[in-house]
Order: C-alpha cells, then structure tokens, then sequence
C-alpha cells in the first residue's frame, strides 16, 4: 500500500503544474473557469497562481489602463516564480493587442477571442519563446457562442448568458474585443444552472457583456429567440436554486416587466447594477448610449417603488471628452439626488480605434482624478446611508468560504456586506440576521442570528 501512495505521489509531482489568474469581470472569470475545467487531473495539475507553475495562464482586460499595466506586472511575478513558466496571455486585451502583448518579455503564448476555448491544442510545447506566438482571428470571425460558468466559490458561481456587444459607445473597445451579440441557448443556461446547484452553489450571478439583449443569435442569427424575461422567468421555476443575481444590465433594457417579475420572484434578489455613465444628457448623446437622464430617474422609481430595499449600483465615466465642470457637476448632483446605494467610478482612459480617442476638448488628467475622488466620496456617503436605512431590519446572509483576517464575510439578499467572528460552520449557509450597527471597517455587524 505505502509503494502505491508514493507512485501516485510522484506521478502527480510529473505532471505539468497549471495556473490561472483573471483580471476584469465576472465575465472573465467564468470563461476562466471554464477553460480550467479543460485541464483534467490526470493531466495536468492544478496550483495556486502564487506558487511556481510550468504554465501561468492570465485572462485579460482591457477596460482600462491599469488592467493592460497589470498584465505586465503579473508576467514578471511570475517569472520569478519560476522563471522557466510557460506563460499564456488569453482574453479581451489579448485579442485586441496580440503584438504589443507577445513583446512582453516573458509572454509565450497569445490567444484570440476564440483561440482561447482551445488552449490545451497549443500546449504541445512548453519551451520558453524569445517572442510570444500569436494565434488569433479577426473579430468578425467570431461568431460562435461558448457556454461557460465558474464553480470556483461554493458560494455564488458566474453564469454566462450571453457574449458581445452590437452597440456602439464610442468609448468602448468590447465589441471589437469579443464580436456581436449572441446569446447561449435556454436549454444549456438551464442545464448548466442545475449544475451549478447541484455543485453545492448558493447563488448564480448571470453574466454577460450584455445580457438584457440576451436572446439575439442563440442559434446562430440575428434573431431573438427568447427574451431575458423569458429566461428568468424559466430560471424562476428551478427549485434548486435559492438565489439568483442579476449582474450589469442596460437601462434601455431593464423593462418594466422585469423589475416587476424580480419584485414577486422567489429566487431573483432586490439588487440592479445599471450603468449610467453620465448624469449629463449631452454627455450620454456624445457616447452614443441609448437613452437619457430622464429613462435612468424612471427605473429607479420603479424599482425602489415596487422593491424599496433593493440595492442599486451604478457606473460613472468621467473626464470624457468635452466634459466641462459643468457637465460634472451636473452628473454630480444628478447622482446625489438620485436613490442608489453605491457607484463604480471610471476615470476615463483613451482606447485606441474608439471615436472618442480622437476627439478634442481633452480632459486634463489631474482634472480627470479630482472628479474621480468626488464621485468616490459619494459612493462611500450613498452605500453607508443605504446601510443604515435597513439597521435593525432582518435579512438573510449568504456567507463566503475565505477566513479573511479572523472574520467570515457574507452578502444579504440586497448586497449588504456583514462580518462577523470567523465559523468556519457558517460557510456556505444563509443565516437569518438582524442588522445590527455597522463597524469601523464598513462592514455591518449583526444579531440574533437564527
């Protein structure tokens, strides 16, 4: 017996030692888990990023500036992890900037939008490159749809719906990052969906680039199938699920019939992240978005009107091009007005082969970082005061799986992010709360668990 544990302990030291690390959205990081599940274990060997690897596999982003200058921040903490790792670069960066990324020292191998789903066929040769090799296809080639979803947290897993994007924000590079609009079908997201609940998942997040166009192209052609409201209402009746989320979603795309579905839904929790972009109607017609101010005001009324609690998040660019002070502050206090709980804050940053990176009235950069910490400032104010309004009111927390310096973290149905001792008895559970006081961290404490 003992000569057998030890043969299976060396063949598992043979095998190629495979790691990941994802940069960007929810996204990214169930395409990431998707691919992951490739490398059998019989195979290949799973490890932590932070350990020495024979392959380093980095999904990128490339949202924002700071995304492209941590992949060459990663590449060179890899190396001297092991400075013989065969290092792969997949994702959105890579498939709109192959030859800048495979001139990174270090990077081995660079894969396209759809080259990426195929990894494994490009691992023949480990052997370290003087210069990346780049396996790439034109974006327009890319009109497959992929089904992916994470099950790397027990807790909440990464369900994708739907992939690129037909619109044409001229600050976005995502559609030519990922191609158009095309959508999985009902029958996988629901098959996958029971995979995931039967994988011991609390909570789905459904993730696209997109999602409320979700319907367009699942079988291959422009035409919508089904719509997200037919898909979560087939989500809906999955018993096994206990909760699902509703990841980004377009104003112009969350219908009244949604919000209304969500409100006396048994698994869909009262929480929307709905991009804006900009309080600023000239702005938003600047960027090409699809509505106005006055749309985003009425979907917040009728969400907080049906769904008082909900948590609503929202994304704001800004510096944009032609944004004067007074653009700002009216987005400023557009924001201030409005009832949300919290922003995620972009500092614009020029993305080449966009409209907007060509166009004058540049927003100096340190005019660009001083907007950027009002608006972060605000954030704080809204999510502290939406935490507040629901102390001493009972919800029900999912806690996550990390000891995160001696504490458990969970998040309530309406994104209320609590702490509390570390039990390890708590992971995974949804605990019936009341909200107590919120601590020195931010974090709300509770009482009363039951």
């Amino acid at each position: 017996m003992e000569n057998i544990l030890y043969d299976v302990k060396n063949i598992k030291e043979t095998l190629p030692r495979v790691a990941f690390h994802t940069l960007g959205c929810k996204l990214n990081f169930s395409e990431t888990a998707t691919i992951a599940r490739d490398f059998d274990a019989s195979n290949f060997q799973k490890v932590s990023f932070d350990s020495p690897a024979d392959i380093y596999v980095i999904n990128t982003c490339s949202v924002t500036d700071n995304a492209d200058r941590r992949l060459k921040g990663l590449v060179k903490k890899v190396l001297k992890q092991n400075s013989k790792g065969f290092v792969v670069a997949i994702g959105c960066y890579a498939q709109l900037k192959p030859n800048e990324i495979a001139a990174i020292d270090g990077v081995d191998l660079v894969l396209g939008a759809s080259e990426k789903f195929k990894l494994i066929e490009y691992l023949q040769d480990l052997t370290k490159k003087d210069l990346g090799e780049i396996h790439s296809c034109e974006i327009e080639e890319v009109n497959f749809y992929e089904s992916s979803y994470s099950l790397n947290d027990r807790t909440r897993s990464f369900l994708k719906i739907q992939d690129g994007c037909d619109y044409k924000c001229t600050y976005c590079t995502i559609p030519k990052a990922r191609g158009v609009s095309r959508s999985d079908s009902l029958e996988n997201i629901m098959n996958n969906a029971k995979k995931i609940a039967l994988a011991g998942s609390k909570e789905i997040v459904l993730t696209g680039v997109n999602i409320g166009d979700f319907g367009k192209g699942e079988f291959g052609n422009k035409k919508h199938h089904h719509t997200f409201l037919e898909l979560i209402t087939s989500l809906d009746s999955l018993d096994l699920i206990k909760r699902i989320r509703i990841s980004s979603i377009e104003p112009n795309l969350l219908t009244k019939n949604i919000i209304d579905f969500v409100a006396k839904s048994k698994s869909f929790v009262p929480h929307f992240h709905i991009p804006l972009q900009s309080g600023s109607d000239k702005i938003l017609k600047n960027m090409k978005r699809r509505y106005l101010s006055s749309l985003y005001v009425d979907k917040i009324i009728q969400i907080k009107t049906l769904l008082p609690h909900a948590c609503i998040g929202a994304d704001v660019i800004v510096g944009y091009p032609g944004e004067t002070d007074d653009d700002f502050l009216e987005t400023y206090h557009f924001l201030a007005n409005l009832d949300i709980s919290y922003l995620h804050v972009f500092t614009y940053s020029e993305r080449s082969n966009t409209e907007a990176a060509v166009m004058g009235d540049v927003v100096d950069k340190i005019i660009r970082s001083k907007r950027s910490k009002m608006l972060r400032a605000l954030s704080i104010k809204k999510r502290r005061s939406f935490y507040e309004s629901h102390l001493g009111k009972n919800f029900t927390v999912l806690f996550e799986e990390k000891n995160k310096e001696g504490y458990i973290i969970g998040f309530t149905e309406n994104y209320i992010k609590v702490r509390t001792p570390w039990d390890p008895s708590l992971v995974n559970t949804l605990y019936k709360v009341e909200l107590e006081k919120i601590d020195e961290a931010g974090y709300v404490r509770f009482v009363n668990p039951r």
